[in-house]
Formats: structure tokens, C-alpha cells, sequence
């Protein structure tokens, strides 16, 4: 169980540095939102994991406020762009 555990756990970490490094070199801000979404969905698959593999729930706020940051983040972005796109033409 344990060789599996540090698979997964390698696995996360280098989806992590790749998301981070698209976060970086973007080119556009819907690159950059699209990262950070999947950023944040990969911190909540770890914390979920986290919480299968040790028996408990304590984490589950956590989620949730991570999932409202993301949904909230995502929308705005949203909206500027598309508020942006609509001044330009």
C-alpha cells in the first residue's frame, strides 16, 4: 500500500509543477484561469484522498471553500473577458 501511496503522491506533485508552470507561462488569462481551476481541483482530489486513506471528514469545509473560490474565480474571469471582448469590437 504504501509503494501505491508514493505513486499517487508523485503523480499529484507533477501535475501540480505542470499546472503551475502553465499558470506561469499563460500565454492568454483563459490559459491561466484554466490552470488555476485544475490546480485547485488537484489540491481537492488530495485532500479527498487524504481523508479516504486516515478515516475522516474534518476536511470537507475546506472543500467546499475551495470549491466556491474556483467556481466564483472561474466566473469573473469569465465575465471581464467576455465584458473586454465586447468592448473591443
Amino acid at each position: 500500500m504504501n509503494v501505491v501511496l508514493a505513486i499517487i503522491m508523485v503523480a499529484f506533485g507533477l501535475a501540480a509543477i505542470l499546472t503551475v508552470v502553465r499558470i506561469v507561462i499563460g500565454p492568454s488569462i483563459l490559459d491561466r484561469t484554466v490552470a488555476s481551476d485544475v490546480l485547485l481541483t488537484e489540491v481537492m482530489c488530495v485532500l479527498g484522498a487524504e481523508m479516504a486513506i486516515n478515516g475522516h471528514t474534518r476536511n470537507i469545509p475546506v472543500l467546499l471553500i475551495i470549491a466556491a473560490v474556483g467556481v466564483f474565480g472561474s466566473i469573473s474571469v469569465a465575465r471581464y473577458v467576455a465584458r473586454r471582448d465586447n468592448t473591443t469590437s
